[in-house]
């Protein structure tokens, strides 16, 4: 009776130990067992064929492991790269083409690395549900797109023949866009807080380095209103002067030319708060700038709100409330 007890038990735990997976790390060494390198290579490509990722990634590791020196130990270092970037693990991706090209610089095909760690910093600046919902990806983190923005810079730099250096310009044109939008939601954030010389600081940073993005005339404008809060009226008009010669259409600009200088703050009448409070609570509405409607009209460009200064349109006349979609009314003015 012990002995029958004692069987049971060890049966269960040997099924328990397989119901956690404990036994696959010998059936792994077991499929692989007594490979050549050949025979690792052929089957990492019978895995990346059939996209599949997991498998190819350890048998990749396993084959790097077991013959570093081999032939193609380099090949499956690239390879390696690839999978981690289509199992969508970004990080490793990145991690996995820094240690090509630390380890190989004057690898024929290091120009490849470049572009994937690129791709892979390029990819995480975008959130997963951006394709399904309308999400400004200019509010997001800068950093990966600062990332992505001096890889890409790097490949082209040295390697501008690169077959990969065609889309690399492409991505940079979208980052370098991105990147100065971002600097025009600083400024905005900046007049909120009252940091008028930060605000027109940003604003001459864009003018200065991300000259032909669309971002430019809200840089402009930026300078105009915060040299024109700091009292510092000269370098106010010059500014203003400028946005008037380039981007005469620029909704803070009235009907003849004059550019709308914004007291510190101002009622925020279209706030969905006084609508709430039937008029009683008017928030206060610091000055901000987003004239992408006009000058990058993309799906997802639509600022929160794309009025002119102090309620006027582009000819000085008030400026009717822009039509607002269900999606606008069912988050609150979150998203258009």
């Amino acid at each position: 009776m012990r002995f029958i007890t004692l069987l049971l038990t060890s049966i269960l735990l040997l099924s328990g130990c397989s119901w956690l997976g404990m036994g696959d790390d010998e059936e792994k060494k077991s499929a692989t067992e007594g490979f050549t390198e050949k025979d690792f290579y052929d089957s990492i490509q019978r895995n990346l064929n059939s996209q599949n990722w997991t498998i190819a990634i350890e048998n990749l590791q396993s084959l790097e492991a077991q013959f570093p020196f081999g032939n193609y130990a380099e090949q499956a270092q690239l390879e390696l790269i690839y999978a981690y970037h289509k199992s969508a693990d970004y990080e490793a991706a990145i991690a996995a083409a820094d240690r090509f090209i630390r380890l190989h610089p004057r690898h024929p095909n290091v120009d490849y690395a470049y572009y994937i760690k690129g791709l892979s910093a390029f990819i995480q600046t975008r959130g997963f549900f951006d394709q399904y919902l309308p999400v400004d990806e200019t509010k997001r983190d800068p950093g990966g797109a600062r990332d992505a923005f001096a890889t890409f810079n790097e490949l082209i730099t040295r390697y501008p023949e690169s077959a990969y250096a065609a889309d690399a310009r492409q991505r940079m044109v979208h980052l370098r866009n991105l990147l100065a939008r971002q600097e025009i939601h600083a400024a905005n954030y900046y007049f909120k807080r009252g940091s008028y010389l930060a605000a027109a600081n940003r604003g001459r940073f864009v003018v200065e380095n991300f000259q032909l993005t669309p971002s430019v005339p809200d840089g402009l404008a930026v300078m105009a209103q915060g040299y024109h809060l700091l009292q510092m009226q000269d370098l106010a008009d010059d500014a203003a002067r400028v946005l008037v010669a380039n981007y005469p259409d620029h909704p803070s600009l009235d009907k003849n030319g004059a550019f709308l200088y914004q007291k510190r703050m101002s009622a925020d009448n279209q706030s969905w708060l006084k609508r709430l409070s039937l008029g009683y609570y008017v928030p206060e509405k610091a000055p901000e700038f987003d004239s992408r409607p006009i000058y990058n009209p993309t799906p997802n460009s639509a600022p929160p709100d794309a009025r002119a200064p102090d309620g006027v349109d582009a000819e000085g006349n008030p400026d009717a409330a822009p039509k607002k979609s269900w999606w606008h009314w069912l988050t609150f003015g979150v998203f258009q």
